[in-house]
């Protein structure tokens, strides 16, 4: 694998001198802002020389407990170990199904009780001997994973609680989009929170896309739509709101209906599981037909996690970094069983 620093005088011109020296396979692997100015990133691609690490890589990430969602189809696991200097995972032992343990382990995460038992009975249902297959397929039936296509959306609308990390799921989004080449910008709405245009305009000018403010659902509603002319992505950042208020419900409503956007819901996994389930349900309500859960890196329980995967809305994303080189990642019903079931050995083991 060749690593190489670029500096440029902004993104634009560091994304060119990477794809001429590495080509359009290199992964951006960790940007920020020079001292001198300009920005300074970090990029890397595969050896092809190096076929049997490669091999390795694949294996490891087909066994990784998360699946990584990435830039241009390139942001790995087995990439991120050797960046660390890490060898291949192991692959996890083989444990035998019992539904108590289970339940144990479910209760362990603080999953709702309700689900814990339907997760529980229904994986002793699949007639599966492995714990993590049969907790695999009960998530299967309960769980839809869709992540968000960049080549495709029109504009994303994010929703969700103050501090539930909208901003940043923003400013990834674009990123990723960024990097694919797609044409991006990035739309605050909330004109009264403390520092949440500051903040977005950071994120803006850090990758290098356009930025605008809009203040009422008209104004939205002309941006959106002129970005859809445009094949410009828009992606809006809104205020934080509850929307289990039915008050807020309503301020909300006028957005959620904006042609040319989809509405993503943002919760949190450092959150009650029960009320992360209430909120995932009414952000469904709303409109939002897929959920992005943020905050895995201080979630000591993946109860709520679980909670929110489970709910009507598809399971579009999970970021575990609120920085934006942390990337998005995607989960599948197998991966999200094994990181249930990983993280309650790691807890037993210390």
């Amino acid at each position: 694998m060749k690593l190489r620093t670029f500096l440029a005088e902004n993104m634009r011109e560091a994304l060119v001198q990477v794809r001429a020296e590495l080509g359009p396979e290199a992964v951006i692997v960790a940007s920020q802002k020079a001292k001198g100015g300009g920005v300074l990133i970090r990029a890397a691609i595969e050896d092809a020389s190096a076929d049997v690490q490669a091999e390795e890589e694949v294996a490891a990430f087909a066994e990784a407990p998360v699946l990584h969602a990435n830039f241009e189809a390139s942001y790995r696991d087995g990439l991120i170990r050797r960046l660390r200097g890490e060898g291949p995972a192991e692959k996890a032992p083989q444990r035998s199904f019992n539904r108590a343990e289970l339940l144990a382990i479910l209760r362990g995460h603080r999953a709702p009780d309700a689900l814990a038992h339907e997760l529980a009975e229904a994986a002793e249902k699949s007639a599966l001997s492995d714990m993590t297959l049969a907790l695999a397929c009960a998530l299967d039936k309960r769980m839809s994973a869709k992540p968000i296509d960049l080549a495709g959306a029109q504009g994303i609308l994010l929703a969700g609680l103050h501090g539930a990390g909208k901003s940043a799921v923003a400013a990834k989004i674009a990123a990723h989009a960024r990097l694919s080449g797609r044409g991006v910008k990035l739309i605050a709405t909330d004109i009264t929170g403390a520092g949440a245009i500051a903040r977005l305009e950071t994120f803006a000018d850090h990758i290098d896309v356009p930025f605008a403010i809009a203040e009422n659902a008209e104004e939205l509603a002309k941006l959106a739509g002129a970005c859809a002319a445009e094949n410009c992505m828009a992606i809006i950042d809104t205020a934080g709101f509850d929307p289990r208020n039915a008050k807020a419900r309503n301020a909300f409503a006028a957005l959620a209906r904006i042609e040319h956007v989809e509405a993503l819901g943002v919760v949190s996994a450092a959150c009650d599981a029960e009320e992360t389930a209430d909120i995932a349900q009414s952000l469904t309500s709303l409109g939002a037909k897929r959920i992005v859960v943020t905050g895995l890196d201080i979630a000591r329980r993946l109860g709520a996690l679980a909670a929110a995967a489970t709910q009507n809305a598809a399971l579009a994303h999970v970021t575990r970094s609120p920085f934006v080189a942390g990337g998005l990642e995607t989960l599948t019903p197998l991966s999200l069983a094994r990181a249930l079931i990983a993280h309650a050995d790691r807890a037993s083991a210390q």
